[in-house]
């Protein structure tokens, strides 16, 4: 028997660990993430585990089985600054009970091996660098372009690894964790709205959108605000302004597909001089590599025309891509079937953040993640939440996808 109640329990106790009057304060490499992580350990003195970090910082608790190959189950304890209690703690908590569960009713053996970790610095809240253990382990990081990112504070991230006990240029010996993995299973809350405007409380999710993040600048020219005729001005700012709105329509075109300009700086920035240059970022994201390039291919084309019209220039850098990364077929069918027989109904949907699953689909191993309903659609924010009978249900599902997925990998 699952007990859904019992992780909820622990998710509380996690939250008078490490959290504040402002939310959960588990930023990854910081004493409060590893605070955290000790107690982690704790919940784990009670079953008959191998338990070790490997060279990435990524931490592993294996329940030995019949058979070598594994079935991962993972999350994250680390939190972004001021975070809710529930992002990435659920889903390493819920693979908790389930590994529980499967020592319980095996006696301590089970028919396959079932392996939980604890991703280190999935956030990337604060050197910027997201999934930086599961990149590791899938072999996708690049430690020259990395080790030298640095804090508010100006300490390097390979300083602060060192600090807590790992050496950033063994990273990619993670990779050696692949051996034997079968499959991966994650549950996450949605962090949106879908499944509560749908009045689901579960949802499975077809794979990680893909990202096209750039810098738009648009040059016009400086002139004085109060001398200079309407139609006599270069404006960068009124350039970028139509660019902002066009992206709506453009994203609307496709159902799933977001596009947003987050930053937007003006120069000389000042209330009496026309905008002589405006540096924008644009976000594009969706699961269909082929509907992104379409998405980037209009915004530029809408950039170049708005710039005409507005006697201006425009440039465009890239800041950073992902390709999408779908789940694995039958694991998506699987977790359908899970999530039916515990809610009644199910829901595929994208999953617009990025998530350690989608790195550990990368290394070619079968992934799949669930959703649970968050209220409001709000995360990252103290106020981060999902009902109670939802996160029980939530635990069920997974449990029972596990069941499935075990089954599936020894047939296999």
């Amino acid at each position: 028997m699952i007990d859904g109640k019992r992780t909820i329990a622990e998710l509380k106790e996690l939250r008078a660990l490490t959290a504040d009057e402002n939310g959960a304060q588990r930023v990854a490499w910081t004493d409060t993430w590893l605070a955290a992580r000790r107690w982690f350990e704790s919940k784990l003195d009670e079953l008959p585990l191998e338990r070790h970090h490997d060279a990435a910082g990524n931490y592993w608790a294996t329940l030995a089985g019949a058979s070598d190959k594994a079935l991962l189950l993972g999350g994250h304890l680390d939190s972004v600054p001021n975070g809710g209690w529930l992002d990435g703690a659920l889903d390493l908590l819920a693979g908790l009970e389930v590994l529980r569960r499967f020592h319980r009713q095996f006696n301590g053996r089970p028919p396959l091996t079932i392996r939980l970790v604890d991703w280190a610095d999935e956030e990337g809240a604060r050197f910027g660098r997201s999934v930086l253990g599961s990149s590791a382990f899938a072999g996708t990081l690049s430690i020259e372009a990395d080790r030298h990112k640095t804090d508010r504070d100006g300490i390097r991230l390979e300083d602060a690894v060192r600090r807590v006990g790992f050496d950033f240029t063994r990273f990619s010996e993670a990779s050696a964790e692949r051996r034997n993995a079968a499959a991966y299973l994650e549950l996450h809350i949605e962090q949106g709205p879908v499944l509560e405007k749908l009045g689901l409380p579960l949802g499975v999710v077809l794979g990680t959108k893909g990202v096209e993040r750039h810098a738009v600048t648009f040059r016009g020219q400086e002139a004085h605000s109060g001398s200079t005729p309407m139609a006599a001005r270069r404006d960068a700012l009124a350039a970028a302004a139509r660019l902002a709105l066009e992206i709506r329509p453009i994203a609307r075109h496709h159902p799933e597909a977001v596009c947003t300009i987050g930053s937007v700086k003006t120069f000389p920035g000042i209330a009496t001089a026309i905008v002589g240059r405006c540096e924008a970022t644009l976000d594009q994201r969706d699961l269909d590599a082929g509907v992104l390039a379409r998405l980037l291919s209009d915004a530029r084309q809408a950039s170049e025309r708005f710039a005409a019209e507005e006697g201006c220039t425009v440039e465009w850098s890239r800041l950073f891509g992902i390709e999408p990364v779908p789940f694995h077929p039958h694991l998506i069918e699987l977790c359908d079937d899970a999530v039916r027989e515990i809610a009644g109904r199910s829901h595929r949907l994208p999953s617009g953040p990025l998530h350690d699953a989608a790195e550990v689909a990368r290394a070619g191993i079968p992934s799949v993640m669930m959703f649970v309903q968050s209220l409001g659609g709000i995360s990252h924010n103290k106020i981060e939440d999902t009902l109670p009978e939802h996160l029980e249900m939530a635990v069920a599902a997974l449990d029972r996808l596990a069941g499935k997925t075990a089954d599936w990998i020894l047939r296999g």
